[in-house]
């Protein structure tokens, strides 16, 4: 038959194929002017004119989270959130509903740490209308007591899910080891059985009567609005809201490091071990900030980090291994993780403790430019929608960061060194000071664990507590 030649392009010609191609400079993150304005109320206002779709997102953020639960109290934050749009003063669970799915809006409210949100979503067509119903939820919820009756089994049947979960074991296990149980921090966002049970709707009206107060939050408007337009809306809606005083919740500081221990929780007969590794790490307003998320992304924040390279890729261990920081108003815990298989147990262990040790040492220049260019390419993408732009100011928002803050983003990962990267790699990972938790079947993995002599072995309750004596 006769040859056929491929056709190549002229372009292609001087090409050299055997080379992939190289990146250009990554680009400069440039996000559209905050224009900010405040209410006499106290409700601080930012908008971000965004016009290529005729769509708004609203959250309202709320400056207080979690760690104002009252003492003994988890989960109230959590649960006064989940029955915002349960109903108000005028309208039922099912009439919110029905109007947002008439209007082809969404209204959605969380709590985390250091922060409540109540979030809108909607096309310009049904701003009016739109606008009216996010109010209501956010300044007039009557928490009723037939919803409260609903979301409070709905909430217990997914805590009493959790002895079947290995991975939300070994989570919350973790917390609690690390901080301790009398440190917000210690507590889950979502409550105890115990404290869930006993919940009662005046708990949930007194936390949203307190903290949710416009000296104590500000909404964030993003999308196709002019500002002195929405403005007026917003004044309309908000402007009657009472200012109050808030109580404070400084997060207390953390009892002294101790030395690494292994805390073994029994799951009998578990196919898989739950690892959570890490120590307290850092607050979000440290200088540390970018350094830590460069180091991060070469240990355990990429898919091609070595965690997972080591554990997955080289050793099979797991599907997946990861590291992450969860910086908040107070220093939070830095966590490295994995579901690994039982028979695998004391060799992942040996493997997470090498690469732990292997961070303190400098890094190559190759892999660090790896990583940066990883997160400044990244970062554009999390900036595309309207929904990911507001989202993206919550942390600005909660964290009193500068509102310019991610234009400056790209220099500022371009600068860690790799000086930087060992020097906050020894200062938040030390070998010597780690909270081990493995949820996993006692009977086989104790013994190999004992074997490795890593660090003790103690065994503890499934929610991270001394077991009782019998």
């Amino acid at each position: 038959g006769a040859v056929v030649m491929p056709l190549v392009p002229a372009a292609a010609q001087g090409t050299d194929l055997t080379k992939p191609p190289k990146l250009g400079p990554p680009p400069a993150l440039s996000l559209p002017p905050v224009v900010t304005r405040r209410l006499p109320n106290g409700l601080q206002v930012l908008i971000i004119e965004h016009h290529e779709l005729p769509l708004l997102d609203a959250v309202l953020v709320v400056k207080t989270g979690g760690e104002a639960n009252p003492a003994g109290r988890p989960g109230v934050a959590n649960m006064t959130a989940r029955l915002l749009d349960e109903g108000t003063t005028t309208r039922s669970s099912l009439e919110i509903a029905d109007q947002e799915a008439y209007l082809g809006i969404s209204i959605d409210a969380s709590s985390g740490w250091d922060a409540s949100r109540v979030a809108l979503h909607t096309p310009t067509a049904q701003l009016d209308s739109a606008l009216a119903l996010f109010a209501d939820v956010v300044l007039h919820p009557s928490f009723p007591a037939r919803e409260f009756d609903r979301v409070q089994q709905e909430a217990l049947t997914e805590l009493m899910q959790i002895p079947d979960r290995g991975p939300t074991i070994a989570s919350r296990a973790f917390a609690r080891i690390l901080f301790g149980a009398a440190h917000p921090y210690g507590q889950p966002l979502s409550g105890t059985e115990a404290s869930v049970r006993s919940m009662t709707r005046d708990e949930l009206a007194a936390f949203h009567a307190t903290y949710f107060r416009p000296n104590n939050a500000t909404l964030i408007l993003v999308g196709d609005v002019r500002p002195d337009d929405i403005m007026a809306r917003v004044t309309r809606l908000f402007g009657a809201w009472a200012a109050g005083d808030v109580p404070q919740h400084p997060v207390p500081g953390v009892q002294a490091r101790a030395a690494t221990r292994v805390y073994l929780i029994d799951k009998p007969g578990a196919a898989q071990s739950s690892f959570r590794i890490g120590s307290v790490s850092a607050p979000r307003s440290t200088p540390d900030y970018f350094a830590i998320q460069v180091m991060n992304t070469i240990l355990g924040g990429a898919f091609t980090s070595r965690l997972n390279e080591n554990l997955r890729e080289t050793h099979g261990y797991t599907y997946g291994a990861g590291s992450g920081f969860d910086m908040r108003r107070a220093p939070g815990p830095f966590v490295a993780s994995a579901e690994v298989v039982s028979a695998k147990s004391d060799s992942a262990l040996i493997e997470f403790m090498r690469e732990l040790r292997n961070i303190r040492e400098p890094v190559p220049q190759k892999e660090l430019n790896k990583a940066k260019r990883y997160l400044e390419l990244s970062l554009p993408g999390e900036f595309e929608t309207t929904t990911d732009i507001a989202n993206q100011f919550v942390p600005v928002i909660a964290y009193g960061l500068p509102l310019d803050y991610y234009n400056g983003a790209v220099r500022q990962i371009d600068h860690v060194s790799q000086a930087d990267v060992q020097r906050v790699a020894r200062k938040y990972v030390d070998p010597a000071y780690l909270t081990i938790v493995i949820v996993g079947d006692r009977a086989s993995i104790e013994p190999k664990l004992e074997a490795t002599h890593i660090a003790p072995v103690e065994i503890r309750a499934m929610n991270g507590d001394k077991p009782r004596s019998p």
